[in-house]
């Protein structure tokens, strides 16, 4: 489930990203999708890859790796999120959250950390 307002487009500094053409309250679950999981064999190949981007950890110890369809690869992140992502490892589902109210024409943002308020250094940036 992706709400219908959601739409990717280019952003100045990031390529893509996940925008709304209408306001969303907080608490407002934008999107639910199933993910495709991987070993963590599997993981060590996607790792040579443009994929390594793209992919979440998965499962409680964080062993395997998921793909997650829908939208979810395309949200920027921000330390300053306005959605967050939860994990559903039994369903094998992400779904994302506004956690803020996102006004029409505002991109959505996830902190890839996990947790929305995670202000730990990130593996792509530079140090």
């Amino acid at each position: 489930m992706v709400l219908p307002f959601l739409f990717i487009a280019p952003t100045t500094s990031m390529g893509r990203g996940v925008f709304t053409s209408e306001d969303i309250a907080a608490g407002t679950v934008v999107e639910v999708v199933p993910v495709i999981v991987m070993s963590s064999e599997e993981r060590k190949l996607l790792d040579q890859t443009l994929l390594h981007d793209y992919i979440f950890a998965w499962g409680d110890d964080e062993t395997q790796c998921c793909m997650a369809l829908g939208y979810v690869p395309v949200y920027n992140h921000s330390y300053k999120s306005n959605c967050e992502y939860e994990m559903d490892f039994e369903q094998q589902l992400i779904s994302i959250k506004a956690i803020q109210p996102v006004k029409a024409g505002e991109e959505l943002f996830i902190n890839y950390n996990g947790d929305w308020n995670d202000s730990k250094p990130l593996w792509f940036e530079v140090k």
